[in-house]
C-alpha cells in the first residue's frame, strides 16, 4: 500500500478532530476524502505530510512511518509526497516557470530535464502561456493551478490536495480533477480533499473516505 493509516486520533487542546481514522490506498489509487467543514480534513493531510506530529495511530506513507519521524527523515518523505495547500504558498514575486520548477531546482535535476518538464505541467493546466508571469499577477484560479504543476512536475509516489479546485470554476474543476486522474492512472497515487459533490460523483469509480462530524473530547 502506498497509504496505510490505522486508529488515528488527533487533538487539538481538549477538542478531538479526529478520532479512530483507519484508510488504505494503493499505488496508483484515487481517492477523494470528504466530510463537513471542521471534520479534520486539512488536519489529516497536514498529519500524512509531517506538518503535524503523530499523536495515536500508525501511519504509513510511501514507505515512511510517521510513527518515526525525524527532521532529517522528514526531508526524505517529502521528496517522495506532495501537496497542493489550500493557501497555494506560492513565489509570488517569482514567475510562473520558476514556482512549478523549485522541486526540481532543490533536487538537482538538469537544465533539459527541468525544462521539458516544467513545460509538460504548465500545458496540462493550460499555464504554457503565462510561463513568464510574475505568479501574483495571475488570479486566484491561476496562482491555484500554479500550485497544483509545482505538487506534480517531480513525479511524487504520492500527492495529498487540499481542496484543489476550491477557486476553479466548474468547467476547470472537472479539467484538473482529470489531469489529477491521468497521474494516478502513471502511478501517483492521490488523496484530495473536498467538499464538491459534483466533483464526487464525476469520478464514480474512485474511493471515498468520508470523515465524521467534528467534535466531542478526546
Amino acid at each position: 500500500m502506498m497509504l496505510r493509516v490505522e486508529g488515528l486520533n488527533h487533538d487539538f487542546g481538549d477538542r478531538r478532530v479526529l478520532a479512530d481514522v483507519s484508510l488504505a490506498l494503493p499505488e496508483g489509487g484515487f481517492a477523494f476524502l470528504t466530510g463537513p467543514s471542521g471534520s479534520g480534513k486539512t488536519t489529516l493531510l497536514r498529519l500524512l505530510h509531517g506538518s503535524l506530529a503523530l499523536q495515536a495511530g500508525q501511519a504509513v506513507i510511501a514507505g515512511h512511518d510517521l510513527a518515526a519521524a525525524t527532521p532529517r527523515s522528514l526531508h526524505r518523505l517529502r521528496r517522495d509526497v506532495s501537496m497542493v495547500f489550500q493557501d497555494f504558498r506560492i513565489l509570488p514575486d517569482s514567475t510562473v516557470f520558476d514556482n512549478v520548477a523549485l522541486p526540481l531546482v532543490v533536487r538537482g535535476a538538469p537544465r533539459e530535464v527541468l525544462t521539458r518538464r516544467v513545460g509538460a505541467a504548465l500545458l496540462a493546466l493550460g499555464l504554457d502561456a503565462e510561463a513568464d508571469r510574475p505568479a501574483a499577477e495571475l488570479p486566484g484560479g491561476g496562482q491555484q493551478r500554479v500550485a497544483i504543476a509545482r505538487a506534480v512536475v517531480a513525479g511524487p509516489k504520492i500527492m495529498l490536495a487540499d481542496e484543489p479546485t476550491g477557486n476553479l470554476d466548474g468547467a476547470l474543476s472537472l479539467k484538473v480533477l482529470g489531469i489529477l486522474r491521468q497521474f494516478a492512472a502513471h502511478g501517483t497515487a492521490v488523496l484530495m480533499a473536498t467538499h464538491n459533490r459534483d466533483l464526487v460523483a464525476a469520478a464514480k469509480d474512485a474511493t471515498v473516505f468520508a470523515l465524521p462530524e467534528p467534535g466531542g473530547k478526546p
